[in-house]
């Protein structure tokens, strides 16, 4: 059965677990755990689930792995031929800069995640995420993620925000940075709400497997 690495990068708290587990589940998490607080170091969920376009049978594996990311794996069936997309959420916390790295190796494609309602995140993005990924995997496909769109709208949210002469990040704004930055594309999602959030999955499915043709697709390799 062939494989697909796609690894999940971001801030921490801007929903990258929620994403996963949205995803795999259908359910969104009642609460927010990090991933690095994980006190369950082998669990195990079996999910089945048919999504438009694409049939899926998800067996879901949660390992706590060197306290910097977990594993999820999804069997997907493509044209009738099954694969396994490995799922990897990290850490955001800078207190596990040295460590992540260590979940690169041998990745098809890169989420690149920030929320919409955090500016800081959406900066860190050019500043710190992208570099990190391009500088062990300059190869490697990857999408640029904004999540938590749900709240764009949101009184309280948008009202914090303009209080420190802020806004949410639109998505021109956000089609801009992935152009600048060769992302594959822009896409966003809401964990809670499910919109996009499937359409994230497909997309990075088919950049794993179509990269595009300006940079031929290589596996990520630390050595």
């Amino acid at each position: 059965m062939q494989t697909i690495k796609c690894v999940v990068v971001g801030d921490g708290a801007v929903g990258k677990t929620c994403l996963l587990i949205s995803y795999t589940t259908n359910k969104f998490p009642s609460e927010y755990v990090p991933t690095v607080s994980q006190s369950d170091a082998d669990r195990r969920l079996l999910v089945k689930s048919v999504k438009s376009a694409v049939e899926l049978t998800i067996t879901c594996h949660w390992h706590l792995v060197s306290q910097v990311f977990d594993n999820y794996a999804v069997t997907v069936m493509i044209g009738g031929e099954p694969y396994t997309l490995g799922l990897f959420d990290t850490a955001g916390q800078e207190d596990y800069d040295r460590l992540r790295p260590l979940s690169y190796p041998q990745t098809d494609v890169f989420l690149v995640c920030f929320s919409v309602v955090s500016p800081s995140s959406f900066e860190n993005v050019k500043e710190k995420w992208v570099p990190e990924i391009t500088h062990h995997c300059p190869k490697t496909p990857f999408l640029l993620v904004g999540t938590q769109i749900d709240l764009r709208d949101d009184p309280s949210t948008v009202e914090k925000l303009a209080k420190n002469k802020q806004k949410p990040i639109t998505p021109e704004t956000a089609e801009k940075l992935a152009r600048d930055l060769k992302a594959v594309k822009y896409v966003e999602c809401s964990a809670l709400t499910q919109r996009g959030l499937k359409n994230v999955f497909d997309e990075a499915i088919l950049a794993a497997l179509e990269p595009p043709e300006t940079q031929r697709k290589r596996k990520c390799c630390l050595f």
